[in-house]
């Protein structure tokens, strides 16, 4: 799944080590797209080597890739949204359509209205 839209948070890392005494860091951060409703989405980057390559600074226009999973804790479901992919979303240069010269429009044939026998039983004219 794809989200694209703009980072408007960046959140403290996360460190620790698992149960097999392997260090993990994680991060999250939040991006909001540019609907008419805006809508904002919070994703986990996870390993340090990601989150330096990912590099994701404030106010970048990014497009995340991302999975979702769902995890069972206490009788509670908690969502994970975890981000596998970052892309910058290149800014799109305004592109200038030359200008056209304004002909002079003319107006179309005048026709004449059409005629209907009066045998004719449809009355619509078309």
């Amino acid at each position: 799944m794809e989200f694209t839209g703009k980072i408007i948070a960046i959140l403290s890392p996360k460190e620790g080590v698992s149960k097999t005494g392997n260090a993990w860091k994680a991060q999250e951060f939040v991006v909001e797209n540019h609907d008419q409703y805006p809508r904002k989405m919070c994703f986990e980057v996870f390993g340090g080597d990601k989150i330096e390559q990912f590099n994701i600074q404030m106010g970048e226009e990014l497009t995340v890739s991302f999975d979702i999973d769902a995890r069972q804790w206490n009788d509670r479901w908690f969502n994970s949204i975890r981000a596998w992919k970052v892309d910058r979303v290149a800014a799109q240069p305004m592109m200038q359509q030359p200008m056209q010269s304004a002909a002079p429009m003319t107006p179309p044939p005048a026709t004449s209205a059409p005629q209907f026998s009066a045998d004719n039983n449809d009355d619509l004219p078309f």
